[in-house]
């Protein structure tokens, strides 16, 4: 059975190329938000194995959504996605229980490496 993920991202363009390394490797897009709010309600209703999370959103951060993802499902399996120079939002976010990080722009072997390390 696929992996269920959501993409969380503000930039429609972010989401997209997740999107498309997830597809080519088997992965099933079960949602995608714009912001933090967003994915905090989308994955209350579509309950996914994994999530790829971006820091800097509009509305909530991602850091606050994945705080209140955490409330809600203490085993959620969260990626953050940074900018470089944001290594301190990405220490705040694996304190807060995200499982790992990659940088942006997405290398698609990391992405990869990301997501199986933290479903292992």
């Amino acid at each position: 059975m696929a992996v269920k993920v959501l993409i969380v991202d503000d930039a429609a363009f972010m989401r997209m190329m997740i999107k498309d390394i997830l597809v080519k490797n088997d992965f099933d897009v079960v949602g995608e938000a714009g912001d933090g709010a967003q994915a905090v309600e989308m994955y209350k209703d579509a309950s996914p194995d994994l999530v790829t999370m971006d820091i800097t959103m509009p509305e909530m951060d991602g850091i606050t959504a994945l705080k209140e993802i955490k409330k809600h499902d203490p085993d959620a399996n969260i990626i953050m996605c940074s900018a470089m120079g944001q290594q301190a939002m990405v220490i705040d976010a694996i304190q807060a229980g995200a499982k790992d990080f990659i940088v942006k722009p997405f290398q698609a072997d990391r992405v990869l490496e990301a997501i199986n390390k933290s479903l292992a």
